[in-house]
């Protein structure tokens, strides 16, 4: 697997496909940040080394040319936060795109547009990949968030640059995480699972199954499970088409060993609001007209052992509707266990959309030893497949 260290950068101009696709406001401020924090080591060592750097990404779902997703509004973000000059091509290909890359200097960061106001981006297009190929001499992804699309910018393009291409300091760290989940984890591992749909996460229980000691199961796919062992669940969400996968899962999990666990009793509403009136009931006997929101204080007992005992531990998804604050509990409890548990020397990886919100927004995030930057490139690594952006690096 070939690094940022595998590469020497003196005079050389490195085209780095980075995941600068960050949310803005209204005036188009930047609101999060994380994205463009996250590549700064790799722009860091290029520019030690002595070269430059040419930065490309997408923002948002453009359809042609739109103004409001130019990659022109995060430029002076992406200048502060790297600590110098960002300069910026309005175009990614082509003369002005050519033009810019041709002028830069060792030491110099360059933004290209929106590499998605091209239709061939999204396409793959071969000819448009050689056309961002030939604006520089070395090759480095850093985009974890998009390594799961063939695009363009992502995979097509690593063919231009046989020997010299590699992976960038973020893209190699989630790599290097998952594999410490997935492949060289220290015992016991735990996995937490939650989330509203069974159905979503199939393939992931179906890999993981090999590699875990646990399980536990939470938010809105919790009743799918409990439905199915004869529960009665109220109101709660629930998959009936995948009641009978609920019990093959736990069929396989027995067999392989791996220790299943499941809310024993719930925070329950009687309606979908964070002003509801709420009850702790016992998880298989939830009244009708209720829903269950929310771990309860002895489901979190239990999961709290098991964490604590963890050595490497899992997290995607939620164990409540987090959003609305009488149902947060669970999940941010469960962020505290996880936080205290790496804290005494285990290692933690929090990945998925719902899962990283919570603990950004609970102050978690800094308390685990990693935290992932792509929710659906991480999913497709835990179902076991070899992401396009990845196969074209190691290729």
């Amino acid at each position: 697997m070939k690094t940022l260290q595998d590469f020497n950068f003196k005079n050389t101009k490195a085209v780095i496909r980075v995941d600068f696709n960050v949310p803005l406001d209204e005036n188009f401020h930047v609101t999060d940040t994380t994205r463009i924090e996250a590549a700064k080591p790799t722009i860091d060592k290029i520019i030690a080394d002595g070269g430059s750097v040419i930065l490309m990404s997408h923002l948002g779902r453009p359809n042609g040319i739109e103004e409001k997703y130019s990659l022109q509004h995060i430029v002076k973000t992406a200048s502060e936060i790297l600590g110098m000059e960002v300069l910026f091509a309005s175009d990614c290909v082509g003369e002005i795109a050519e033009k810019a890359a041709e002028n830069l200097k060792p030491g110099q960061v360059l933004l290209l547009e929106n590499l998605r106001f091209y239709a061939e981006e999204e396409a793959g297009d071969v000819g448009f990949a050689k056309k961002l190929a030939s604006l520089g001499d070395i090759y480095v992804n850093d985009a974890f968030g998009t390594a799961h699309r063939a695009h363009a910018s992502t995979t097509i393009i690593a063919q231009f640059f046989p020997e010299h291409k590699c992976f960038g300091a973020l893209l190699a760290k989630e790599i290097e995480s998952l594999n410490k989940v997935l492949k060289n984890s220290e015992k016991p591992v735990t996995a937490v699972l939650g989330g509203s749909k069974v159905s979503s996460k199939i393939t992931v229980i179906e890999n993981i199954l090999d590699k875990i000691d646990h399980m536990i199961i939470g938010g809105g796919m919790t009743f799918t499970f409990v439905k199915a062992l004869g529960g009665k669940i109220g109101n709660s969400i629930c998959e009936d088409d995948k009641m009978e996968l609920a019990l093959e899962i736990l069929k396989i999990a027995k067999e392989k060993g791996v220790q299943i666990h499941i809310p024993v009793d719930v925070v329950a509403a009687n309606a979908f609001s964070n002003d509801a009136q709420t009850q702790i009931v016992d998880v298989r006997e939830i009244p009708d007209g209720w829903q269950g929101l929310d771990a309860g204080p002895k489901s979190l007992e239990a999961f709290k052992k098991v964490i604590m005992d963890s050595k490497t531990i899992l997290w995607n998804g939620p164990l409540g509707v987090f959003e609305l604050p009488t149902f947060a509990n669970g999940t941010i409890s469960l962020g505290n266990f996880i936080a205290e548990s790496t804290a005494n020397g285990a290692f933690s990886l929090v990945g998925g959309g719902d899962s990283v919100a919570a603990v950004k927004q609970f102050g978690l995030e800094h308390k685990m030893s990693y935290v992932s930057t792509g929710g659906g490139a991480m999913l497709e690594m835990l179902e076991g497949r070899i992401l396009p952006g990845v196969a074209a690096i190691l290729d």
